[in-house]
């Protein structure tokens, strides 16, 4: 009985957790400012790698997007971790939410050495969410997987942008 009403508890404060990750990152997604820190990126080919969510990221602030990606097990790269790590102008941004609180994103990044449409979804009622990132001119898109946060509360480490 005492275990029952102990677990009871904990899945209430989880939720009440949940509920105001979610708002936080909903007001940060409406503000354009906010990171998506991906603990695992799933590439077109079908193959999944679970990552670190300081080193792989999508973010937005001030009309600036950047994409990056880095592994830990890398011999030379651009971005000096291991990826890549690419910067643009954001335009183009719509959202839409469904019934179930689940909030819908898209918005393009052009920039030097990036064109893309970045479709995010943020699961309802938590701050999880997912970004398909689309490449204007390859079919090769990731998805990356992780929780979305306000961009001052990101914990993220930006490699060297290229160009």
């Amino acid at each position: 009985m005492e275990r029952e009403r102990h677990r009871a508890e904990d899945r209430a404060m989880e939720q009440r957790q949940d509920s105001v990750a979610y708002q936080e990152a909903l007001e940060a997604l409406k503000a354009g400012s906010w990171v998506l820190e991906a603990d695992n990126i799933n590439f077109f080919s079908g193959i999944t790698r679970f990552v670190s969510s300081s080193t792989n990221y999508i973010s937005c602030d001030e009309g600036e997007g950047t994409i990056q990606t880095a592994y830990a097990n890398f011999t030379y790269s651009p971005n000096g971790l291991g990826g890549v790590t690419v910067q643009g102008d954001v335009s183009g941004g719509r959202m839409s939410t469904d019934k179930d609180g689940n909030v819908y994103y898209s918005f393009s990044i052009q920039g030097n050495v990036v064109s893309a449409t970045v479709y995010l979804t943020l699961t309802g009622g938590t701050n999880q969410a997912s970004a398909m990132v689309n490449p204007n001119f390859s079919g090769r898109s990731m998805t990356f997987n992780g929780y979305l946060v306000p961009y001052g509360k990101a914990t993220v480490f930006q490699g060297m942008p290229q160009w």
